[in-house]
């Protein structure tokens, strides 16, 4: 269990490093990430490699026992490269080379980029190889799908393309380009996406361009980690990863390399709104099952950010400590503050740091020493030890695409259901992992599978399995609308899946933000909005129905008996505490284990190991909370703050 830092010597004089190393040691600090930005320092003129500074960088840190994690700086090659090969230069959705200056401006398939990437990174592999400080590697910094426009990305993706479909046929008649004229004569005509207007393009070709970038992505990826891997035999390489518009498969991003990391930026302003989802507990449990094994926080929030954007509220009291230990408490084994200081010039200047412009020991920086005292000397009995639960949220990639590139209702977003029933689960005290659509299921009891928008053969029969076994599968609205290739499927939604729902959808309304309530069985009533799915029973009964519009009285959420299993399906969308009680409902008689009684914004997860398990219990909330458990002492919690008890 560490916390880090990242540093960046070359932006620094050289009399300031020993110094920030010997503060860094005083203040508890176990690793950095250094030079995944510093291309034009490690190579200032073409083939004439300049080390020296780095290896005292890395020395200084290294006598002082602070480990090394190398970044390789691909994200930002320096001028002199744009300027000789200027096929390095990303295309934008208009077919023009983007204006260089700022960072990830290159195109991962240039030759020219390619070439320099696979010297610049033997170069400092092979520099690297027998330095036991440095213990890991991050290739690049927060990699996107590749969106190039570039003639070479266009014929990538025209190849990519004749080599999945072999006709133009084959794929006019899969994309359905006979709609506004738009079959293809000639593969010259194809292109990657252009102008700003997608979301008139054909939905299928968006999908495999989108599948394209991604693996393009990956191949960038892979080509750096092999190189590492030839040279340097004993250490773990990795990627940091974010969410944003352009978002690669993580699934397929991490596959080969040795651990997930991600970047962990907090908004610092509670919402008031019930309704808003505001834990970040969300994107690391979302980070823990991409490899479903513990992870890395790269860069964790320590300042207000500031850079593209006007700069944001200044992280509460306790906070930068507070978030650290909920990512800890989620599975993270290391976790990494960006920056030790706040830069002085640039673009980021005012992406705040543990260390302000004035050179002080203020707020932020006392609280990041406190939480390595606490990792130090408190958290280290959570080394080697996981977390395994037993309900499962289902992700993927597909889906969330499908939905960008076809918005179904005003404010419908994929991850919005995502969130509300991990919500639900996590206040009732129960642990829930978020994996990959496809992954394995047999260690779940409870599977919830939200909007499975594009029901493909893989998804559709690893589901069947799950529910065959006996498992509890939850399924929504927008569910088995389409097929692998983002057609609609001709049939009663849920489409593949209306025979274990046990109800089909006679027809559904894009309620957007119009609001209609749903009544249950047990009497309870809660408003929803965004969708609403009429639902006409098979075999499956009512557990609650429309109360107003013309369809009152028709169903809204079912259950059915399916194989040794339940499917339970939600056809609409709800306030927050339906999901709290729905779920609560689902587990019951199963043997996932909870915690009833968390007040709201109390979170606990269970950390173990073979001989050991601890329950920790994070207030996220900016006010004291009181934690009274079945066979737990009572806590009292400041805000933020962690609690780690011992228990069987």
């Amino acid at each position: 269990m560490k916390v880090g830092v990242v540093y960046y010597p070359e932006h620094w004089d050289r009399e300031l490093w020993e110094k920030d190393a010997d503060l860094m040691v005083e203040t508890g600090v176990k690793v950095v990430r250094l030079a995944e930005f510093a291309w034009s320092r490690l190579e200032p003129v073409e083939g004439q490699y300049n080390f020296t500074w780095l290896d005292e960088a890395v020395e200084i840190f290294a006598g002082r026992g602070i480990e090394v994690i190398l970044g390789t700086p691909t994200n930002c090659p320096p001028l002199w490269l744009y300027e000789k090969y200027p096929d390095a230069i990303l295309c934008d959705e208009h077919g023009n080379r983007v204006t260089i200056g700022v960072r990830g401006h290159r195109c991962f398939n240039s030759p020219s980029l390619i070439k320099k990437t696979i010297q610049i990174v033997t170069e400092m592999a092979k520099h690297y190889k027998d330095n036991k400080a440095v213990v890991s590697w991050q290739i690049d910094n927060e990699l996107e799908a590749n969106h190039c426009t570039c003639p070479v990305c266009t014929d990538k993706f025209r190849n990519w393309l004749k080599k999945k479909y072999t006709t133009l046929e084959k794929l006019n008649d899969t994309y359905g380009n006979v709609m506004w004229s738009g079959e293809y004569s000639d593969w010259s005509q194809i292109t990657p996406p252009l102008g700003n207007r997608q979301s008139w393009l054909n939905p299928a070709y968006l999908q495999d361009h989108y599948r394209y970038a991604s693996e393009s992505m990956v191949e960038f990826v892979k080509l750096q980690a092999d190189i590492i891997r030839t040279y340097c035999k004993d250490v773990t390489i990795t990627t940091n990863m974010y969410l944003g518009d352009m978002t690669p498969d993580f699934y397929k991003t991490f596959k080969e390399l040795s651990y997930v990391s991600y970047d962990n930026y907090p908004v610092a302003v509670i919402p008031e709104d019930h309704e808003e989802i505001y834990s970040h507990a969300f994107h690391l449990d979302l980070t823990r099952g991409i490899k479903r094994q513990n992870f890395c926080i790269m860069e964790e929030l320590s300042g207000a950010p500031g850079c593209w954007m006007p700069i944001r509220r200044t992280p509460r009291p306790n906070m930068i400590k507070g978030y650290s230990l909920q990512a800890f408490s989620r599975g993270a084994d290391s976790v990494l503050h960006f920056r030790w200081r706040s830069a002085t010039k640039g673009a980021e200047m005012f992406w705040h740091g543990i260390l302000d412009h004035n050179n002080k020991l203020g707020r932020r920086y006392e609280e990041f020493r406190s939480l390595c005292d606490t990792v130090n000397e408190e958290l280290q009995i959570l080394e080697g030890t996981t977390i395994h639960n037993k309900v499962a949220l289902l992700f993927s990639h597909e889906q969330d695409n499908a939905f960008k590139f076809q918005q179904q209702a005003d404010g419908f977003h994929y991850y919005n259901q995502l969130k509300l029933f991990h919500d639900g689960v996590s206040r009732l005290g129960a642990g829930i992992d978020i994996i990959n659509i496809t992954a394995n299921l047999d260690q779940y009891e409870v599977v919830i599978a939200p909007t499975v928008y594009i029901a493909s053969k893989e998804i559709v029969d690893n589901l069947t399995e799950y529910v065959d076994k006996g498992g509890k599968l939850i399924l929504t609205n927008r569910s088995g609308v389409k097929d692998e290739t983002n057609a609609c499927i001709m049939d009663y939604l849920p489409g593949p899946f209306a025979s274990y729902v046990g109800a089909v959808v006679e027809e559904y309304d894009a309620l957007g933000n119009n609001t209609n309530v749903i009544r249950m069985k047990n009497g309870k009533t809660y408003r929803c909005n965004q969708w609403a799915d009429i639902l006409q029973l098979d075999t499956a009964e009512s557990l609650g129905a429309y109360r107003e519009d013309f369809y009152q009285g028709k169903p809204a959420i079912t259950k059915n008996t399916y194989g040794d299993g339940e499917v339970y399906y939600v056809g609409t969308i709800l306030e927050r505490d339906f999901y709290r009680d729905f779920m609560n409902d689902v587990i019951e008689g199963t043997n996932v284990e909870v915690f009833q009684g968390l007040a709201d914004g109390v979170e606990v997860s269970v950390r173990e190991n073979s001989v050991s398990r601890y329950l920790l219990i994070f207030n996220n909330t900016n006010h004291v909370q009181e934690v009274n458990l079945t066979d737990i002492e009572r806590t009292i919690l400041n805000p933020f703050d962690l609690k780690v008890v011992p228990f069987n």
